[in-house]
């Protein structure tokens, strides 16, 4: 698919969008290394204030006792996924559901929380030699259930993302012949690839998969016409379609709905049953809904927090 027949006028309609979406590729950039963001459990000027949540004692002297030493929690963040994690306008301060609730784990664990930021497909390579725990929006797979422990506190869906009106007659049901954007590392760019292989067996025109370290890339360039479609987990999709100015709509229905988990490393069984038992706090004090409900995301809701969950 080639994009050279496209109108100015339509370039135009999209250029607003293409500004806003790209500001946030802006502020997401300062996430694309491993640093440090001392974001403390105690504050959040956007989504929930965490402030509230009380230490529960049982649970945190589960903790490792080096863990529990250090007065922290570190969380492996890619801060480019809103509304699960993202910085606020300022460029520097971490938010989203997902660091509100690494934010309240480490109010009930009695830890100050700090957020990480780095690249989605680093961090379970990471977890447990730069940070703590990973909570990035991260699907639950039997491959990486292989590599880390997994606590399930989410249930999401892929998404379709196309421009407004679908002028490029994207159809799911066929995507031979084009581009597609993922980011890097997802459940979205393995399926992404598999279509493109499917369509190469079958002698049909070939997918162009657009792999990008950001999500908000994606986003972007689909506004701008270098990708025809992107696909991204639904919590994504939506919150990039609500913030392009109209620019975006979905395609199609969710699908392919899948639990996601917070990441510990493989060896640290106690840490991880430690996690598990104060996200469970978190679901049955109320703390969990009413921080998934601060971002519209409820619909997302578990009741368990399981740990290494089965999954196909």
């Amino acid at each position: 698919m080639t994009f050279g027949s496209k109108t100015s006028s339509l370039l135009k309609r999209g250029a607003a969008a293409i500004v806003a979406v790209a500001a946030l590729v802006s502020f997401a950039a300062c996430g694309t290394t491993d640093s440090s963001d001392e974001s403390s459990s105690s504050s959040s000027a956007t989504g929930y204030d965490v402030s509230g949540v009380q230490k529960v004692d049982k649970i945190a002297a589960m903790l490792p006792s080096d863990i529990a030493d250090s007065g922290k929690l570190t969380a492996g963040m890619e801060l480019s996924y809103a509304p699960a994690e993202f910085y606020e306008a300022d460029g520097k301060t971490p938010t989203g559901y997902d660091v509100n609730l690494a934010q309240a784990l480490g109010k009930v664990l009695g830890l100050d929380t700090q957020i990480v930021s780095s690249t989605f497909d680093t961090i379970v390579a990471s977890v447990g030699s730069k940070y703590d725990i990973g909570i990035t929006a991260m699907t639950i797979t039997k491959e990486r259930e292989e590599a880390v422990n997994f606590v399930s506190y989410f249930n999401a869906g892929s998404m379709w993302v196309v421009r407004k009106g679908n002028p490029d007659k994207v159809d799911t049901s066929d995507l031979c012949g084009m581009k597609i954007a993922v980011q890097t590392g997802t459940v979205q760019e393995d399926e992404a690839n598999t279509i493109k292989q499917q369509c190469s067996a079958d002698g049909k025109a070939d997918v162009e998969v657009l792999s990008y370290q950001q999500q908000t890339e994606a986003a972007t360039n689909v506004v701008s016409g270098k990708a025809d479609v992107f696909y991204a987990d639904s919590p994504v999709g939506g919150y990039a379609i609500e913030q392009s100015d109209g620019a975006l709509e979905e395609l199609g229905d969710i699908q392919d709905s899948a639990l996601e988990g917070i990441a510990i490393a493989k060896d640290d069984e106690q840490l991880a049953k430690a996690i598990q038992a104060a996200m469970q706090q978190l679901m049955d004090d109320g703390t969990y809904t009413k921080i998934l409900e601060a971002w519209g995301v409820e619909s997302g809701a578990v009741k368990t927090a399981e740990l290494n969950p089965s999954v196909d």
